[in-house]
C-alpha cells in the first residue's frame, strides 16, 4: 500500500487483495476488493488518499490549463446577479448571488412598488465552517409569516427540516431529521412532511406536526419498492399524499383546512399503473397511464374521486408523452414530449381549445418555471438550448404571446451566433433511429478530424435534455463538438423508449450508445482516437458497460459517480435505493434477472485487455452510489489493463453524489475535468479561437 504522505507518486496505487467469496445460484462469486467498503478501516482511507495523490501527480502539468479554463469560464459568468422574481401572495420571491460568495441568498419583497428587501436565508452564512451546504425544500406558510425549509450540510442528501419565523427572524425549535417533502396546511400552524429511513434512504413515513407540538406518524409504507411524498396543490385547497415506485403509484387527498381529518384514497395501487393528482374548483385532475404508457388526463369530482367517476379530458397518444400537468383557475398547462423534444400545450377551460407553444431551434429544452399563483393569467416557463442561455418567459394564457423577462447573461466576447445546432440520428442494431443532438463552432470541418465529447444517461426513463452551459464553450472554442445521445432507457421518446431498455432488455441502452458513437465516426464528425465519452451515476454504468464492449472505440472515458458494481449492490437490500430499483434493473436473487445483470455489470465484466484513457470521480459521502463501487472498479481494473494509458481516480473527501456545492468550487472541478478531456482530444495546447 503506498504511503499517501510521501512525495507525489509516479506509479499507480495497488490495492491489497482480500478475497471474499459467496455463492449465488450455485456459482461461486469472488470479490477481491469488497473490503474497501469499510470506510472506518484506515487502509481504505489510505488507499483513497493514495489514488488522489497519484491523480494529482499525473495532472500537475495541466495546472496552468486548469487555471486558464477556470478564468475563461468565470469570465463568462455575471457573478453578482438576481433570479427573476416570482409572485406568491403579496410578495415577490427571488434569489441573488454576490461576487465572491459561493452560495445564493434567498429573499422577498412586497409586490408594492418601493418595498424593501427581506433576506429569508443566506446560505453563505449558513455554510460558515462547513465544506458543503445545500438547500432542499423551501415552503412559505399560507399566511406568509413562516418558512419551512430543509438543508444538507455534508452531501449525503439527508435533509433536516427547519422552521423560521419570518416576522421575528427566529429559527424555531421545530425540527425533523431526514425530511424529504414539506407541505403546510391552510392554518399555517400544521406541517406535513415525509421522512426517509436512516439506512435505506427510502421515504417511508408521513408525519403531521403542529408547531410547538409533537410529530404524529400518519402512515408508514412497508413495501420497500415505494416512497412517500406530500405537497399542497396550487389552488391551496388540497394536500396530496403520493406513494410511488418506479412503475406504480397511489394518492390520498386531504382538504387543507381540515388538517386533522382522515385522508381520502383516490384509487388503490395497481401494478404498473401510475397516477398523479392536481386540483381545480370541484374537480381533481389526474394524469394516469391506465390506457396507455404515455398517460392521459381524467377529471374526478372531489366528493367522489374514485375510478368509477373518472371522465377523460385528454386522451392517451402513442407518439406524445404527457410528462406533467399544471392546473390554474382558467387553464390547464401540459408538459409534453414528442420526437425527443419537450413541448408546452395549453387548454382553455372556457373554450375547451388546446394549442402548443412553438419553438424554432432544432434542439432545446423548455419547462415550467415558478408558477405559484392559481389565478394567474400568465404561465412562466424557462427555455434554453445549446446556444440560447436559460431564458424566463411569461406566456399570456389569453393572447398566447410570450414575453422574455430575463436571459442569463453571458459575459466577455461570447456570441451565440458563432455556433450551430443539429439534430441527427444513428441507426441501432434493430433498425431504430436514435436521435443525437450536436453543437459545434461554425467552420469546424466535417472531415473526421474534429474531437468530440459524447454524453448520455439512458436510465429510469429520465430524458437527456439539451441544456446551455457557458463553461462548455471552452471546449467548442478549441474546435471540439459536443454530442448528446438520446438513447433508449431514458425517457426522451416517452415511456416506451424507457421500456425498450430496462430489466431484461437493458443491453439496448449500451448498444444504442455504441451505435451513436459509430455513427459519429462513420459520418466523419469525429474519429475514434479523438472521441471522448462522459456519463454520471447510471450514466457511469453506461460508461463502464460500453468500455467493456468496445474499448477500441474511445480515446477517453470520463465516468462520474459511476454505478459499476451492479450485482453486489442489488444483492444488498440494506443499501439506499436497492429494493426500489428492482423495477429498473431486476433482482439478482432471481436467476433469470441475475443473468441480465451478469451480462453487463461493469465490475463483473472487466477483462485483461487494452483500455482507453479513463478518469473516474466520486464523493466519499455519496448516498446514491457508494464510493466503494468506483473504488473497487478502479482497483480491479488496475490489475487487468494491458496498456500504457492512464487510469485516474479522484475522490472528493467532503462531498456526495452531486459534487462540490459551492459555485466557485464546482467551477474549478469543471476546469479540472475539461483539462483532462482536452488532453485526451489532443487539444491541451490549443488556444481558444478568437
Amino acid at each position: 500500500m503506498p504511503n499517501p504522505t510521501a512525495a507525489a507518486p509516479t506509479m499507480p496505487p495497488v490495492a491489497q487483495k482480500r478475497p471474499q467469496t459467496s455463492t449465488l445460484h450455485g456459482e461461486e462469486r469472488a470479490d477481491d476488493y469488497g473490503w474497501l467498503r469499510d470506510r472506518n478501516d484506515p487502509t481504505t482511507i489510505a488507499y483513497l488518499e493514495a489514488e488522489n495523490a497519484y491523480t494529482e501527480s499525473l495532472t500537475a502539468e495541466s495546472k496552468p490549463l486548469q487555471e486558464s479554463l477556470y478564468q475563461e469560464m468565470l469570465g463568462r459568468i455575471q457573478q453578482t446577479d438576481m433570479a427573476m422574481p416570482y409572485r406568491k401572495g403579496s410578495y415577490l420571491y427571488y434569489s441573488r448571488t454576490i461576487e465572491g460568495q459561493q452560495y445564493a441568498v434567498f429573499c422577498r419583497r412586497r409586490a408594492d412598488e418601493g418595498a424593501g428587501e427581506e433576506v429569508l436565508l443566506d446560505l453563505n452564512a449558513m455554510a460558515e465552517g462547513l465544506a458543503f451546504m445545500a438547500l432542499g425544500d423551501f415552503e412559505v406558510s399560507p399566511d406568509e409569516s413562516k418558512l419551512a425549509y430543509s438543508t444538507d450540510d455534508n452531501g449525503y442528501r439527508q435533509y433536516v427540516l427547519h422552521v423560521k419565523n419570518l416576522v421575528t427572524g427566529e429559527v424555531l425549535p421545530d425540527r425533523a431529521e431526514r425530511a424529504t417533502s414539506i407541505a403546510w396546511a391552510s392554518d399555517s400552524r400544521t406541517l406535513f412532511y415525509s421522512q426517509e429511513d436512516e439506512v435505506s434512504k427510502r421515504s417511508h413515513r408521513l408525519y403531521r406536526h403542529e408547531l410547538g407540538g409533537g410529530h404524529e406518524l400518519l402512515h408508514e409504507e412497508t413495501d420497500e419498492r415505494f416512497g412517500e411524498s406530500v405537497h399542497l396543490t396550487r389552488s391551496g385547497a388540497w394536500l396530496v399524499h403520493t406513494i410511488a415506485s418506479h412503475t406504480t403509484s397511489e394518492a390520498r387527498v386531504l382538504a387543507s383546512d381540515q388538517p386533522s381529518a382522515e385522508w381520502t384514497l383516490i384509487a388503490p395501487r395497481q401494478q404498473d399503473i401510475e397516477y398523479y393528482v392536481d386540483h381545480r374548483e370541484d374537480l381533481f385532475y389526474i394524469r394516469v397511464n391506465d390506457t396507455g404508457r404515455n398517460f392521459r388526463v381524467v377529471t374526478a369530482p372531489v366528493e367522489t374521486p374514485q375510478q368509477a367517476y373518472w371522465t377523460e379530458l385528454v386522451p392517451h397518444r402513442d407518439a406524445v408523452m404527457l410528462s406533467d400537468q399544471d392546473c390554474f383557475f382558467g387553464h390547464l398547462v401540459l408538459s409534453e414530449r414528442e420526437n425527443a423534444l419537450p413541448h408546452i400545450a395549453v387548454m382553455d377551460f372556457a373554450t375547451g381549445m388546446s394549442r402548443r407553444v412553438s419553438f424554432e431551434e432544432a434542439a432545446y429544452s423548455v419547462g415550467p418555471s415558478a408558477n405559484a399563483e392559481f389565478a394567474a393569467t400568465t404561465f412562466r416557463y424557462t427555455y434554453q438550448s445549446f446556444v440560447t442561455p436559460p431564458s424566463v418567459y411569461d406566456l399570456s394564457l389569453t393572447t398566447f404571446a410570450s414575453t422574455l423577462l430575463k436571459r442569463q447573461p453571458v459575459l466577455g466576447r461570447w456570441d451565440g451566433s458563432r455556433y450551430a445546432i443539429e439534430r441527427i440520428a444513428a441507426t441501432a442494431a434493430d433498425g431504430t433511429a436514435v436521435p443525437i443532438s450536436l453543437v459545434y463552432r461554425k467552420g469546424v470541418a466535417r472531415d473526421g478530424q474534429a474531437p468530440c465529447l459524447l454524453y448520455s444517461y439512458g436510465s429510469y426513463g429520465i430524458s437527456s435534455n439539451v441544456t446551455f452551459s457557458s463553461a462548455r464553450f471552452s471546449l467548442l472554442d478549441r474546435g471540439a463538438i459536443f454530442a448528446l445521445a438520446h438513447i433508449r432507457g431514458g425517457g426522451d421518446l416517452g415511456k416506451k423508449w424507457h421500456d425498450a431498455a430496462r430489466m431484461g432488455t437493458k443491453q439496448v441502452t449500451f448498444t444504442d450508445f455504441i451505435a451513436c458513437a459509430e455513427h459519429l465516426v462513420t459520418e466523419h464528425w469525429t474519429s475514434s482516437d479523438r472521441l471522448v465519452i462522459q456519463g454520471g451515476s447510471a450514466g457511469g454504468l453506461l460508461m463502464g458497460a460500453v468500455t467493456n464492449l468496445r474499448p477500441d472505440l474511445f480515446a477517453g472515458v470520463f465516468a462520474q459517480v459511476p454505478f459499476v458494481d451492479v450485482i453486489n449492490t442489488m444483492l444488498d437490500e440494506s443499501l439506499p435505493l436497492t429494493v426500489g430499483e428492482f423495477e429498473e434493473w431486476g433482482n439478482p436473487k432471481i436467476r433469470e434477472q441475475y443473468e441480465w445483470m451478469r451480462a453487463y455489470s461493469p465490475y463483473d465484466n472487466l477483462t485483461k485487455c487494452a483500455y482507453p484513457h479513463m478518469l473516474i470521480k466520486t464523493g466519499l459521502n455519496d448516498s446514491q452510489v457508494g464510493y466503494w463501487e468506483p473504488t473497487k472498479y478502479v482497483a480491479k481494473l488496475r490489475t487487468l489493463k494491458s496498456d500504457s494509458t492512464t487510469l485516474l481516480y479522484k475522490v472528493d473527501m467532503g462531498s456526495g453524489h452531486g459534487g462540490a456545492s459551492g459555485r466557485y468550487d464546482a467551477l474549478r472541478e469543471i476546469a479540472f475535468d475539461f483539462a483532462w478531456i482536452l488532453s485526451r482530444m489532443g487539444l491541451a495546447d490549443a488556444p481558444p479561437l478568437a
